[in-house]
């Protein structure tokens, strides 16, 4: 329920005879005419040039729909502008994400004394500008009258309809008299009116309905630049049928909230990912189908009786990069290994406590090349090769560190161009994973920018965060994207065969096993070892063969200080795979 207020019955003549008084009593006591005179004068002359409101009525309308026409006529006091600007405050903030609005429409401006009538209007935040401009500079007071419609500032209260709205004000420039009408058409049940900022509970100068209650008049004396007068009206509920405009805010909140479109996007996202992990089942499966069904037709056995073969011969650097799609450092470590079992490299251990140093050196043996690998030739003349591109019979381990990084790039390329070679992939894998890969790193990028951009503009912000976390998921799910060939996939049935072997660490017991067999057999599948990282239990095979047979405490590829023996040979193997894995993948530093 609206509260009438009792009307204040301040009128212009006592004002002025107030004033009157003040000045007269100023003149009885103040100071000489001549010399205080000029001074005012001045004062008057620069206070009478300083553009200024001198008067702004206006007559508010309310009908139906809750449509509020305006009348304002303006006496604008101008020195030397083309026009004037006013602002009014049409939007505000009600909640985080709703926003209260009021809308004007249907602008017009005359002037019955020359005075500017081009109207422009432009929305800023909360704020609605409207400025009136002619073709010159004008001075002197102009009449301006000011027509709109305007929309939201009535709202339904209980059995009442309330009109409120800061009909003038919003001036750059200070207001002499302010004069507002408000004609309802219904008898009008309270009025009320503030002046001061908006928001403001300080009462203006006068208010009151007129006899028959069907208008309410509001009055104020002089308000500064950017202060409003705001009437109120209590109307009858129905009278127009007005209700509060509403929209919602775009704010951080909001741009992330759930809608048809966002909702759509996740769905999709769902579909993608669901696809995703479908293609991976179709690659990854497929590989796991036949490794099971090889496996189970036997089909070349890689143990069988007193036969200790790996599959089909592949060598240990083959194999590391079909069981992970990855030519890693191990595998690279396992072919160096592999060449000197094969005759290619003697290893040397040097002596820890003659040097101070655990270290290794790398010996070059004469042994024709001819049944090497591409990778393995690629290998064994890095390892041979001085930075100065000199051949060299002998390096040691610590010396390729920081300086074989690249080399070890070329030799680990030639490892995945080899089991594409070999059938085993239809195409590299790191090339496969390398453009997933990117791919996914790209929408990723391509969804944050879409983010942000959809958060600042829409509250379509969903769609894009699906869309970074689709390319994360593809980025991701592009490690297990390179798929096996069926006859990869058969090498790898026999691999894994191979590999419980190794790792059981066990040679039948007989005759037809002698100690310098065991050692050479050891030998033989130790890279292989290397690879599977069953180095220790592999090395358990030999560990009493240097009791067994006499001279068997050494390896005629690995050589190592004086009182070392087979027994050993677990740990000074497991120290030179870390040191050669570190030396050759070290990086030279700045």
């Amino acid at each position: 329920m609206f509260r009438s207020r009792p009307v204040l019955a301040t009128s212009a003549a006592t004002v002025s005879a107030t004033v009157s008084g003040v000045f007269l009593l100023s003149g009885l006591v103040g100071a000489p005419a001549s010399a205080a005179g000029p001074e005012r004068d001045a004062a008057s002359a620069t206070a009478g040039a300083a553009e200024r409101v001198v008067k702004d009525e206006a007559v508010l309308t309310a009908g139906q729909g809750g449509v509020t026409r305006v009348k304002e006529t303006i006496v604008y006091r101008f020195a030397g502008h083309s026009g004037f600007t006013r602002t009014y405050p049409t939007r505000t903030h009600e909640s985080l994400s709703e926003d209260r609005v009021y809308k004007i429409g249907n602008l017009r401006a005359t002037s019955p004394d020359g005075g500017p009538t081009k109207i422009t209007k432009s929305d800023k935040g909360t704020r609605t500008t409207i400025k009136v401009s002619g073709g010159g500079n004008l001075t002197g007071d102009k009449t301006v009258v000011l027509e709109y419609e305007l929309r939201g500032a009535i709202t339904p209260m209980g059995a009442a309809e309330e009109l409120r709205w800061p009909v003038i004000g919003g001036w750059k420039v200070p207001l002499d008299e302010a004069r507002a009408t408000v004609d309802a058409g219904a008898a009008i049940r309270s009025v009320n009116c503030f002046t001061g900022p908006i928001g403001s509970t300080i009462g203006c100068t006068q208010y009151y309905t007129n006899h028959t209650h069907t208008q309410g008049v509001y009055a104020q004396q002089g308000m500064l630049p950017g202060e409003y007068l705001t009437v109120v009206a209590g109307l009858p509920a129905g009278t127009t049928g007005g209700r509060a405009l509403y929209e919602r805010r775009h704010t951080l909140a909001t741009a992330f909230s759930v809608n048809a479109v966002t909702s759509a996007a996740l769905a999709g996202l769902l579909v993608l990912l669901g696809g995703g992990v479908a293609a991976l089942y179709l690659l990854r499966g497929r590989d796991a189908r036949v490794v099971v069904k090889k496996a189970a037709e036997g089909d070349q056995p890689p143990v069988a009786g007193n036969e200790f073969e790996p599959p089909d011969g592949v060598r240990p650097g083959q194999i590391g990069t079909l069981i992970d799609e990855q030519a890693d450092v191990i595998d690279v470590t396992a072919t160096i290994v592999d060449l000197a079992v094969r005759g290619y490299l003697l290893i040397e251990e040097e002596d820890r406590a003659r040097t101070g140093r655990t270290d290794w050196t790398l010996r070059r043996l004469d042994r024709p090349q001819a049944d090497l690998l591409p990778y393995e030739r690629i290998l064994l003349d890095a390892l041979l090769t001085a930075p100065d591109g000199a051949a060299r019979d002998a390096v040691k381990l610590s010396e390729l560190g920081g300086t074989f990084a690249t080399k070890l790039a070329q030799v680990r390329s030639a490892m995945y161009e080899d089991v594409v070679k070999q059938g085993w992939f239809a195409r590299r894998p790191d090339t496969v994973r390398s453009r997933w890969t990117i791919t996914g790193i790209l929408i990723t990028v391509l969804g944050v920018g879409a983010t942000v951009a959809l958060a600042l503009t829409t509250e379509w912000a969903l769609a894009g965060l699906a869309l970074i976390i689709a390319g994360a998921a593809l980025a991701y799910g592009g490690q297990y994207m390179p798929a096996k060939t069926a006859r990869g996939a058969t090498v790898l049935a026999h691999t894994i065969g191979f590999r419980a072997f190794l790792e059981r660490g066990a040679i039948p017991e007989g005759d037809a096993v002698a100690s310098r067999q065991r050692i050479a057999l050891f030998s033989r599948f130790l890279p292989y070892a290397v690879v599977f990282d069953a180095v220790p239990k592999w090395a358990e095979t030999v560990k009493d063969a240097g009791e067994r047979a006499e001279g068997a405490d050494n390896l005629y590829w690995y050589e190592g200080p004086a009182e070392w023996d087979l027994s050993k040979f677990a740990e000074s193997m497991r120290v030179f795979t870390l040191a050669t894995s570190g030396s050759i993948s070290q990086s030279r530093g700045m």
